[in-house]
This record gives C-alpha cells, sequence and structure tokens, in this order.
C-alpha cells in the first residue's frame, strides 16, 4: 500500500534520514521505532506532508504522495500532545474535519455518533477537553482522526503522555480499533514494550538508517545488528571471534550460539543471549541435569561469577552476576522470586540454539 523508496532528508550538514526504504501493507500495524534524534518523526512527516525529502519517493497505492499537499492526502496525523480544541466539546472536536469538508450535518451527525460509540465515549459526547481524564483525551483525538475514515493513520508517540497502567490498557484498545476499523496505522515511538506490543511489523531506526525491519518476535530472537541487539529488549552481549558453534570470547573461553550467517572463522562477532534464557545454579549446587552440552540441546555451563544484585518485579526476579572478564554484569532473568541473595557464588549457562551470533560490526 504504502511504498518508501530512497527517502533522503537533510537539516544543513546533519542527515536525518539516509536512503530509507519501506513497504507497508494494507491493513498493517507498523511501528517506526528508535532512539530519539534517529530520523522517525522525520520520516512521519514527509509522509503527513510537513516535509519535503531531499531525494527520494513516496507513493501510496502507486500514486505520487509527495505530489499532494498535507490537506489532499488521505491521511490523518494523530500528534502526541493531542491538540483538542479546548473550547470545544468532545463531539465538535471529532466533527471538525468533517464540518471542514461541507458533508451534510445528517451524515457528520451519524459518523461522529458512530465513532465515539467506537472509542467508548458516547457518554461524553458533551463534554469539554479539560472534563476528561488523559486515557479519554487520548480516545477523542483518535475518534478525530479515524472519523474522516483515512487510508493510513499516522500516530507519534500517541501513549506518551499517559501513566503506566493506562498506557497499557490503551495500547489493547489501539490494536482492536485497528481491526476492528481496518485503517493501517503506522506509529512512531521510542518505546519497546510499545512497539512490541501493538505492530504486526517494526522497523528498527538508528542515525537515519533502518537496521532491520521484522516481525516482533523474530526482532527479539534473531537480531541481525549489534545495534538492535543491543537497543531491542535487554541483552547479554559477548565479544568474540567466531567459532564453530559459537565465539571465542579470549578470557572467558568458548561460548556456545548459534550463527544467524555464515561468518568466517576469527572473524569479529558478538554473542547475543537474552536474561530469560540463562540458566542459573548455586556454584556447588548439583547441576540437576540442567548442565549438558550444545548437541543434547541442555544448557552448557560457560560462566562463573557472584550475584551483585538482585530486584524483584512481581511476577519476574532480575539477577545482576558479576563475572570475572567481562566489563558489565551479565543480567539473568528468573520466575517468581529469587532464593540467590547478593555475594552468592553462581554457575551460568545456555541452551546454544537460545543464544545467537552475528557480526561484531553493522
Amino acid at each position: 500500500m504504502l511504498k518508501i523508496d530512497g527517502i533522503t532528508r537533510r537539516f544543513g550538514q546533519v542527515t536525518a534520514l539516509d536512503g530509507v526504504s519501506l513497504e507497508i501493507g494494507q491493513g498493517e500495524f507498523f511501528a517506526l521505532l528508535g532512539p530519539s534524534g534517529c530520523g522517525k518523526t522525520t520520516l512521519l512527516r514527509i509522509i503527513a506532508g510537513f516535509e519535503t525529502p531531499d531525494d527520494g519517493t513516496v507513493t501510496l497505492d502507486g500514486d505520487d504522495l509527495l505530489a499532494l499537499p498535507p490537506n489532499r492526502r488521505p491521511i490523518s496525523l494523530m500528534f502526541q500532545s493531542y491538540a483538542l480544541f479546548p473550547h470545544m466539546t468532545v463531539a465538535k472536536n471529532v466533527a471538525y474535519g468533517l464540518e471542514r469538508e461541507k458533508l451534510p450535518r445528517e451524515e457528520i451527525r451519524r459518523r461522529v455518533g458512530e465513532v465515539l460509540e467506537t472509542v467508548g465515549l458516547s457518554a461524553h459526547g458533551d463534554r469539554k477537553p479539560a472534563q476528561l481524564s488523559g486515557g479519554q483525551r487520548q480516545r477523542v483525538a483518535l475518534a478525530r482522526s479515524i472519523v474522516k475514515r483515512p487510508r493510513l493513520l499516522l500516530l507519534d508517540e500517541p501513549l506518551s503522555a499517559l501513566d503506566k497502567k493506562v498506557r497499557a490498557d490503551m495500547q489493547l484498545e489501539l490494536k482492536r480499533l485497528q481491526h476492528e476499523v481496518g485503517i493501517t496505522f503506522v506509529v512512531v515511538t521510542h518505546d519497546q514494550e510499545e512497539a512490541m506490543s501493538l505492530a504486526d511489523r517494526i522497523a528498527v531506526f538508528d542515525s537515519g538508517s533502518v537496521r532491520q525491519v521484522d516481525e516482533p518476535v523474530a526482532l527479539y530472537e534473531r537480531p541481525r545488528s549489534p545495534f538492535v541487539a543491543g537497543f531491542v529488549g535487554a541483552n547479554n552481549l559477548f565479544r568474540g571471534t567466531a567459532r564453530t558453534g559459537g565465539v571465542d570470547a579470549g578470557e572467558l573461553g568458548e561460548l556456545a550460539g548459534t550463527p544467524l550467517e555464515e561468518l568466517e572463522e576469527g572473524a569479529a562477532a558478538l554473542l547475543c543471549v537474552r536474561p530469560e534464557q540463562i540458566v542459573l545454579h548455586r556454584s556447588g549446587d548439583p547441576a540437576d541435569g540442567n548442565a549438558g552440552d550444545a548437541e543434547s540441546g541442555e544448557p552448557v555451563e560457560a560462566l562463573e561469577g557472584s550475584v551483585l544484585d538482585v530486584s524483584f518485579y512481581g511476577g519476574v526476579s532480575h539477577l545482576s552476576v558479576e563475572v570475572p572478564g567481562h566489563a558489565k554484569p551479565v543480567l539473568v532473568a528468573v520466575q517468581g522470586a529469587s532464593a540467590v541473595q547478593p555475594g552468592a557464588k553462581v554457575r551460568l549457562g545456555w541452551d546454544a540454539g537460545d543464544a545467537v551470533v552475528i557480526p561484531a560490526t553493522p
């Protein structure tokens, strides 16, 4: 549906976007994920018509989108601040775009009623934005965006102004609405959990370039660059040189892992293992069948260290383990409350299939 080809945008000496190319399908929930200043909002503004690229094309169903002024594009943009009119009621805010198009009053009334029911605000049509909660204002902004039935809805950090509980509820609400109204959503966010929970696919941005485009599970389990491995979720990264079945991490020895692509023996490599994939034992305790080898598919005890800190997060505990020869503490996630206390000596291991080996350079 939406094809972005070779988009470049410069601001003086700064290149905000460097030859970005993406394809987004009809009805897809697509996320642009990355740290502040990576270029994702600039791309959103180019699609909306508020920025003009220095190079490249953007087409919607094969038609040149860049040739149309913003008000002629079949696109709605939901701003981070919501940008509601404070002097208008909820119903008037939602109806504003339809009134500008001079649609018949009866049609405006019907469509506003339908969309307010969809977002669960039928009983709040006569209220002003100041009389609503943050989550309700977010719904009004969403209703105003979808009432015009755009082909594409752009959302710029749509949930950043909400507290954690309301944000979680609105994530579910956005996903439900997207399926219900059938509009293609493109959301800009720096929140990894938000992107992972909402999107069908995610494009990870870094310094004006796209590092990887993938479905959430594939992005999490199989990062293909050091940036993606370090940015998307918590990860333990071990530098070394490629070996058959893992990496040679110098003082740490050979660590088991599965290469995502063919690497030349001895090439600079990075082994990535997620905290929840690491098996932990106290030193001196029997392995209880958890020690094994890469061929058997059981965790291989690879490292020894001491626990620096234990943090409890309800259903999960995070343990920070200092391993001699490794610059950063190793993060381990275990279910429930951990019986291991700071200062304890532990052994760490993982299944070779749960650790991935990637090139150490982008």
